[in-house]
């Protein structure tokens, strides 16, 4: 197909496949996303009939990352993420090392170099940043304490992916060479322009963005304001990782932030919902046709212990990170719940790993099969806390009962 035929046909075979099957999942009492997913196995490289373009779905996809993430920001005040940075910055830090540390020695297990085990682990300990969003939206916890807690500890976790991001050429075999001195310099270039980009955002951005939306709001014209959200959200995003090296998803969560300083918060919200909405089913789409059906039977085993680590390692390490802090109950299952995956980032980093020599090519699909499971089974992992929470809180009502009973 030429470029333009193929991006109308990924788009509209995207779209229409994720509504049936989401339709059909929604009928059998499965999450939506089920189905999105589906359709993308459907539409992907592995089965037979149509194959969506490739390279245009995962760039469609990173659309719906932003205004996802653009959308957070509108509703998250830069003092919400200053009051949980005492447990999501040594909470994201510690549940990282657990999960890499799991997968490092899974994979020499497998045989394979300390090396590669370190990027592996790495790869799974990141959480996809669509589902734990569209999780706490679902539970209603999006702007609740314990949202705000999971969403800082996402953004801590991001921070750390972009980092690792730029450290991984440094420690392939062709980088290496260049030594300590290399990766030090490496490391503090980059956090010198992840600070630079936010001084620039809550300096400059919180005063010159709301501005510029007001004087758009002033002209009446819906059409206009709703352009002008959408350009803000897009080339902040876009100049963020042109300029500074941070990632799309952490441009688009600070330019939200300096336009909920305005009062014109809520309504770029609503303009920007429908979109966000269309182009995150075409994230779940575009990770459905990653997804190769034959490694369930070539290496089932092993897709099991990835699963494992990130439902299970991933999971429990969360959970009693949270409990450790003196979170209550309810706080610590949500938390541990809404990480109970992988996704997007950990896409990037198995391919940056696997095209500089640090992971294994059998690596990458373990990954996206990994991520496809704990994507589908998610949602029920979020109603299996709920009822152990209830549970949980009906034996200790009761036993305070029979407590003040005795008394």
């Amino acid at each position: 197909m030429h470029g333009e035929a193929a991006l109308v046909a990924t788009v509209a075979a995207g779209l229409g496949l994720a509504f049936v099957f989401g339709f059909l999942a929604f009928r059998l009492r499965l999450p939506p996303l089920v189905g999105y997913l589906l359709a993308g196995v459907v539409v992907g490289p592995f089965t037979p009939g149509f194959v969506a373009d490739t390279d245009l779905a995962p760039q469609l996809a990173e659309i719906g990352v932003i205004l996802l993430m653009f959308g957070v920001g509108l509703h998250f005040s830069p003092k919400d993420l200053m009051a949980v940075r005492g447990i999501a910055i040594p909470g994201a830090l510690a549940q990282i090392a657990v999960a890499t540390i799991l997968g490092a020695l899974l994979a020499r297990f497998w045989g394979w170099s300390w090396s590669s085990g370190v990027v592996f682990g790495l790869c799974l300990s990141v959480a996809s940043t669509v589902v734990l969003l569209r999780a706490l939206e679902d539970q209603g916890a999006l702007d609740t304490p314990t949202g705000r807690i999971a969403v800082g500890w996402l953004i801590v976790e991001d921070l750390i992916a972009v980092i690792v991001l730029v450290l991984l050429p440094a420690l392939a075999p062709a980088g290496s060479a260049s030594g300590g001195s290399g990766l030090i310099v490496a490391i503090g270039w980059t956090l010198a322009k992840v600070v630079a980009f936010l001084l620039l955002m809550l300096v400059v951005g919180r005063r010159a963005v709301p501005w510029l939306l007001e004087r758009v709001a002033r002209t009446g014209s819906r059409e206009l304001f709703t352009l002008g959200v959408l350009a803000v959200a897009l080339g902040i995003a876009v100049g963020a990782s042109v300029l500074f090296g941070v990632s799309f998803a952490l441009g688009a969560f600070f330019a939200g932030m300096v336009i909920a300083e305005s009062d014109l918060s809520s309504r770029a919200a609503a303009q920007a919902l429908p979109l966000q909405d269309a182009f995150a089913v075409l994230f779940f789409v575009a990770v459905g046709m990653l997804f190769d059906p034959a490694i369930l039977v070539r290496q089932p085993v092993e897709v099991l212990a990835v699963v494992a680590i990130i439902l299970v390692g991933k999971t429990l390490a969360a959970f009693l990170i949270v409990a450790a802090f003196g979170k209550p109950l309810s706080t610590a299952l949500t938390i541990s719940a809404s990480l109970a995956q992988i996704g997007e980032f950990s896409f990037i980093l198995a391919a940056l790993g696997v095209s500089l020599g640090l992971l294994p090519p059998a690596a990458q699909g373990l990954i996206v099969a990994g991520a496809l499971i704990t994507i589908t089974v998610n949602p029920l992992i979020f109603r299996f806390a709920a009822s152990l929470e209830r549970r949980l809180e009906g034996r200790t009502h009761k036993q305070a009962s029979k407590e003040a009973e005795v008394q």
